[in-house]
């Protein structure tokens, strides 16, 4: 992997270049990841100049998830307890010769940008905006490969839990449970915090778990993910818990169903971002559902969870090959629950068989 960095640094050297500027400082944590293998909490990456330099308070720590540096990169543990490792990071580069740094201003405070000037008043800093971000949009295969294993880590766990008793339990024991399953089966841990909902709860985005109980009948409605290597992903999934479900359960299920479907199918290399959620949505709109619809159906992940591309009605730009992405429309139905399923797919040529669905669990409506 460190010729991997290597070749991904190099790429900011020339963003750098092209914007006239000798030197990057990245604080952004999934950036400097992304460019150093690793990234401590509070760390900073130096780009350019004599050599990369990675700047921590304190030595990486793999058993928290946060990876392991580049062997080739050199690495510089501040000596003072406290100390920012951006301020020490533009001090360098000012002790090198720089005149001018890029920053990601997206990342930094008021105060932290104020503090950069402060230990290097003649140095200039300018915006390095998204273009480590724009680098992260297409994944090589091993991160790809680190995304399967996430979704096979969510989908293992998701499996055993439907295998359990779920009546009488709280949404907030489940959620807990679910991600114990995570850790136990390998992920560093939960991608975001898991969302389980009940009866009136079930088909809410971002719900919060609750002390309500499972009771028969219910709309059960999971939305997990697995962080692994940082590489996060996400799925969610729908049930009746104890008996058939009812008439509108199963009009309700098969029509997110058919949404989702609509938006799976429209994951080609070059489709309009926009146009994937309009798939979505528009299956949504016709049935009468144009009301209370989430913002978006689905989003890029990666090194975090919610990365571009947004397939978003709005949305600018088109997609390219090996982009993961989530499909998750939704409905819900005030006082009574409702639908979400969501998957995580990476784009895919027809030529290659289409969209790789890496979240596997069975959308079936299954009665538990």
């Amino acid at each position: 992997m460190s010729e991997v960095y290597a070749v991904r640094r190099e790429r900011v050297r020339e963003r750098c270049a092209a914007g006239g500027t000798a030197a990057a400082l990245v604080s952004r944590p999934a950036n400097v990841r992304y460019l150093a293998g690793a990234a401590p909490q509070g760390a900073v990456l130096l780009v350019g100049g004599d050599e990369d330099v990675l700047l921590c308070g304190r030595p990486p720590s793999d058993q928290h998830g946060e990876g392991r540096p580049d062997e080739a990169l050199r690495m510089r543990l501040l000596p003072e307890p406290g100390a920012d490792p951006a301020v020490a990071g533009a001090g360098l580069a000012a002790a090198r010769g720089a005149e001018s740094l890029a920053v990601e201003e997206h990342d930094l405070t008021v105060a932290r940008h104020r503090a950069l000037g402060s230990v290097a008043p003649r140095l200039r800093l300018v915006d390095l905006g998204g273009a480590v971000e724009q680098l992260r949009f297409i994944k090589d295969e091993e991160e790809i490969s680190c995304l399967r294993i996430a979704a096979e880590i969510a989908d293992q766990a998701l499996g055993e839990l439907l295998e359990s008793i779920l009546v009488g339990r709280t949404e907030r024991h489940l959620a807990l449970e679910l991600e114990r399953r995570l850790v136990d089966h390998g992920a560093d841990g939960p991608a975001f915090a898991t969302s389980v909902g009940t009866g009136p709860n079930s088909g809410l985005s971002g719900h919060r778990p609750s002390d309500r109980r499972v009771e028969e009948g219910d709309f059960l409605s999971v939305c997990l993910g697995a962080s692994y290597r940082g590489y996060r992903c996400e799925i969610g999934r729908t049930f009746v818990i104890g008996t058939s479900p009812a008439d509108w359960q199963i009009e309700l299920y098969d029509l997110v169903f058919a949404a989702q479907r609509a938006g799976r199918e429209a994951l080609v290399p070059g489709a309009a971002c926009r146009d994937v959620d309009r798939a979505a949505r528009h299956v949504m709109d016709s049935a009468g559902y144009a009301e209370g619809l989430a913002p978006v159906t689905g989003h890029g992940v990666g090194l975090e969870i919610d990365e571009d591309p947004q397939l978003a009605p709005a949305a600018m730009g088109k997609l390219d090959a090996c982009v993961p992405v989530t499909v998750e429309p939704g409905v819900h139905l005030p006082g009574r629950g409702g639908v979400r399923i969501d998957d995580t797919l990476v784009v895919r040529p027809e030529a290659d068989g289409g969209p790789e669905l890496l979240t596997i669990t069975t959308k079936e409506l299954l009665a538990l």
